[in-house]
């Protein structure tokens, strides 16, 4: 049963995500409403997949604010990558540079508004990196970060990437961790049932010293390791 279960996930996740993303750019030239409603099309695509093919359960405890600031999520699986644009109301995620050279998908990410980030690149690169960021905040809308950089398996905890504290520094923007523990569910070739729960952290105000945020980062972050 559990195979049976995730080949119909793999062969209707997929070709849903195919569907979608042409969508989402054959909007684009017509309406940016219609086509961010495509968008988020993906993510509510995924958790109907997860519930109703594998038998997943989501839990959010705790809520986004109502005002700009920086969510640095763990980091477990491709799930809370996907789902950011459902757990938030148009998110702008930080995102590796290398993922905007993905047919279609980079296109799309592009155009929603997500940041590329060139990890060996110069100061003028971090600033044209910075400038974008804040001016996507000062619209009203979220920043999603992953600090450790990459997926971490469940229970590691990984120190943070160096580049996370200079973001926090310069964008001057209060962060809220998120704790989410989807890797035992997830990131697995045989994914099984099983409830993936999203922690949302006490915001954490501007302006600490490195070694504090990244602490009260990493520490809240991995509220869910156990």
């Amino acid at each position: 049963m559990r195979l049976l279960r995730n080949i119909a996930f793999y062969v209707a996740f997929y070709i849903g995500s195919l569907l979608i993303t042409s969508a989402s750019l054959l909007s684009l030239p017509f309406s940016v409403d219609l086509f961010r409603a495509r968008v988020r099309d993906w993510p509510r695509w995924q958790r109907w997949c997860l519930t109703h093919l594998l038998g997943c359960e989501i839990v959010i405890e705790g809520a986004p604010l109502d005002e700009p600031v920086l969510y640095a999520i763990k980091h477990e699986s491709f799930f809370e990558a996907i789902d950011a644009p459902r757990l938030f109301y148009l998110p702008s995620v930080f995102a590796k540079q290398e993922l905007f050279s993905i047919p279609l998908w980079g296109r799309a990410a592009t155009a929603f508004g997500l940041v590329p980030v060139e990890r060996d690149a110069g100061a003028k690169a971090l600033m044209k990196m910075i400038r974008a960021a804040k001016a996507l905040a000062a619209e009203g809308r979220p920043l999603v970060i992953f600090p450790e950089g990459t997926r971490v398996p469940h229970g590691e905890n990984r120190e943070l990437q160096s580049g996370f504290a200079g973001l926090y520094k310069m964008l001057g923007l209060p962060v809220v961790p998120v704790a989410v523990n989807s890797g035992p569910v997830y990131h697995r070739w045989l994914k099984k049932p099983g409830r993936i729960i999203y922690r949302f952290g006490e915001p954490i105000p501007p302006g600490l010293p490195r070694d504090e945020v990244e602490a009260r980062v990493r520490t809240a972050i991995n509220a869910l390791n156990d």
